[in-house]
């Protein structure tokens, strides 16, 4: 005859559901695995075909035609891709966080127009014609509209509001002195014309190692402000409540952003829509946590860049399609369904 136990002891066999913070770390974990694979792929598929014997031999033995592709084209193409693919993901999270706008990235706040303003003078008017000019030209350029922004939105007294007008004037005013003067100089413009779709195809280590200390300490700076952040988000009442700064949080935030994604645009151009759309669907799935939301967007940034870059390779074959363009013909469908799918949540 068998004898049922106690409902209590049935309790304790019964498996505990995992909680959310383990769900959380193991998709952390997969989604690191998920960027191995995609930093492999990209170092083995190019638009130059080579087999993955020649890529390995490229990598580890060969220095001479296979190790040109392999060591000095892909491999720095695809550190430069992790690189700021991670700054373009943090910086749109830091952004929609301090404007809390689910829809902001880097150039709400005019940061890619200042960078492509000061690109264009560079060219312009101080002949600048090499990538290292530009990194430099390009990231004063994003630092001196970031502080603009912050000192028209308000300084002391900035609002997310304040900084979202400030950014989008500012925006339409740089753009409009570009294309004035890319229409007035042609040879600005066909040189303008390459750097302004966004590319990781003039990855080279001199650029890596200039832009590797912005980046750095822009990436502390971020995941370091994650949890005063999260009080910015919940509104002023309630950060003052919690005892959250909130003039030294949006300032730090602020520069955050300024650094990092001035130093990805200084050393890639302008690339749309990986800050807008990594922390916007990361949110969906880790909740409005800015401690998980962060190092999400580190990680599947990096994925969603590097990925777009190897379509970009192999779609135009023998040529190639810029990441820049990749991205925006991927996000612009993404957006408009993001903006449908917010707008229908809150009918």
């Amino acid at each position: 005859m068998l004898v049922d136990s106690p409902p209590e002891q049935r309790a304790k066999t019964v498996p505990a559901p995992p909680t959310r913070q383990a769900v959380r770390a193991v998709g952390l974990l997969l989604s690191v695995v998920l960027l191995v694979l995609v930093a492999l792929a990209s170092i083995a598929i190019g638009a130059k075909g080579l087999s993955l014997d020649q890529v390995w031999h490229g990598l580890f033995q060969d220095t001479g035609t296979y190790g040109d592709v392999v060591v000095d084209e892909r491999l720095s193409r695809t550190i430069l891709g992790l690189l700021v693919g991670a700054a373009l993901g943090l910086s749109g999270a830091v952004l929609q966080a301090l404007t809390r706008n689910p829809l902001a990235d880097p150039g709400l706040l005019g940061i890619n127009a200042g960078a492509s303003a000061a690109v264009v003078t560079a060219i312009t008017y101080f002949g600048v014609t090499s990538l290292t000019g530009y990194v430099w030209f390009a990231f004063l350029g994003a630092s001196a509209v970031g502080a603009l922004v912050w000192f028209l939105g308000g300084s002391r007294g900035a609002t997310p509001v304040r900084l979202a007008l400030a950014g989008t004037a500012i925006s339409a005013a740089l753009y409009g002195y570009l294309q004035a003067v890319m229409i007035m100089d042609g040879a600005a413009l066909g040189k303008m014309r390459f750097w302004t779709v966004g590319s990781l195809v003039s990855a080279g280590y001199s650029t890596i190692t200039q832009v590797l200390p912005f980046l750095a300490v822009g990436t502390v700076l971020a995941l370091a402000l994650a949890r005063p952040l999260n009080a910015v988000e919940m509104g002023d009442d309630t950060a003052r409540a919690l005892g959250a700064n909130l003039n030294r949080t949006r300032a730090l935030a602020m520069l955050a952003a300024v650094v990092l994604s001035g130093a990805a645009t200084a050393a890639c151009g302008p690339i749309v829509f990986v800050g807008l759309m990594v922390p916007h669907v990361v949110r969906s799935f880790t909740g409005p946590d800015l401690r998980w939301i962060l190092p999400y967007a580190t990680v599947l940034a990096p994925v969603l860049l590097l990925g777009a870059d190897v379509v970009g390779r192999v779609v135009a074959r023998p040529a190639e399609l810029q990441v820049g363009i990749v991205t925006a013909i991927i996000g612009g469908p993404v957006f408009i369904f993001l903006v449908r799918r917010r707008r229908t949540a809150q009918l």
